[in-house]
């Protein structure tokens, strides 16, 4: 593969170029977006370098736990931050952290910001894909399929050819891009491009995950375990939708009986003879996400019925 090229005595890796390429579009779109949906930038005036050193620090950070068995081995290399290990995923979270408490104060509400920043980082993520599929990073199982890949490099443990995994995430992502633009275009309402982009990506990531062949954190769970946390979201649903009806003393004993319930759920689980199967850790939190976005939504549009 097109791992790497050199320019002169400089060696350039194709995963950074496209990282780069990735990063100056997205924001370029989503700072075009920002003004077409009349939202005001001049909090990135004059947080610049908070929304810069947060899109580094998690971007790396995240890296970092996403290939935590490299840096185990040497603990030293989590401050070579040149060895390329970087997430666009994680420095976007990183950004949506600052854009949170930056746009407290501002008339214009998270979710309207989470609208225009999702088509933006949907767009990215679809270069850096692009990007792991040249360094053969995050790399996917043997197929018999006749778009299978080989890899010449010692980072796959492959030798037969596997799933394009890269590109099968690089693809839906850039679909994803113009489905929500499509999306943007017809909804009357805020939250509906944040809603489908986190519900479509959650069951992208669940299916393309199964492809994958590299190494990760494995999640142990077992079918109660999704019982318990679709219960518990729907629980968080209904109490946010109705929460200007219930009086607080309902409120807060329902909250607490919640709490023991899931909590001795928690404490018993292990005791529990139910059969359990493994998961990726990314697909453990791609359920979380899409349950947890459904919830916001909810709560978003109680409070601002407006918007």
């Amino acid at each position: 593969m097109f791992e790497a090229f050199s320019i002169g005595p400089f060696l350039v890796w194709t995963r950074v170029v496209f990282l780069l390429i990735g990063i100056w579009l997205s924001a370029e779109f989503f700072f075009r977006l920002s003004q077409s949906a009349n939202l005001s930038l001049a909090h990135f005036k004059d947080h610049a370098w908070r929304y810069m050193v947060a899109f580094l620090v998690a971007g790396r950070v995240i890296s970092i736990i996403a290939n935590y068995r490299v840096y185990l081995k040497d603990l030293s290399r989590i401050f070579i931050f040149w060895d390329g290990g970087f997430s666009y995923f994680g420095g976007a979270i990183g950004i949506a952290i600052v854009l949170y408490w930056a746009t407290r104060t501002y008339r214009s509400t998270f979710l309207q910001w989470l609208d225009v920043l999702l088509p933006a980082t949907s767009f990215g993520v679809a270069f850096e894909w692009l990007g792991k599929f040249f360094a053969g990073i995050s790399y996917g199982k043997p197929t018999d399929m006749f778009w299978g890949v080989s890899y010449d490099t010692i980072g796959v443990r492959y030798v037969a050819p596997i799933h394009p995994v890269q590109l099968y995430y690089a693809f839906f992502f850039f679909f994803l891009t113009f489905l929500l633009l499509l999306i943007r275009k017809h909804t009357k309402r805020a939250g509906a491009e944040t809603l489908f982009g986190v519900l479509l990506t959650a069951i992208a990531v669940f299916s393309f995950e199964y492809f994958r062949g590299d190494f990760s954190i494995p999640v142990f769970a077992t079918k109660i375990d999704f019982i318990v946390l679709i219960s518990m979201f729907i629980s968080l649903g209904v109490f946010a939708a109705f929460d200007l009806h219930l009086s607080q003393t309902f409120l807060a004993v329902s909250q607490l009986l919640l709490l023991v319930l899931f909590g001795g759920y928690l404490v018993l689980r292990s005791r529990l003879p139910f059969p359990t199967f493994e998961l990726r850790f990314s697909q453990f939190l791609s359920i979380l996400s899409g349950m947890g976005v459904v919830v916001y939504v909810i709560v978003h549009r109680r409070k601002h019925p407006h918007l």
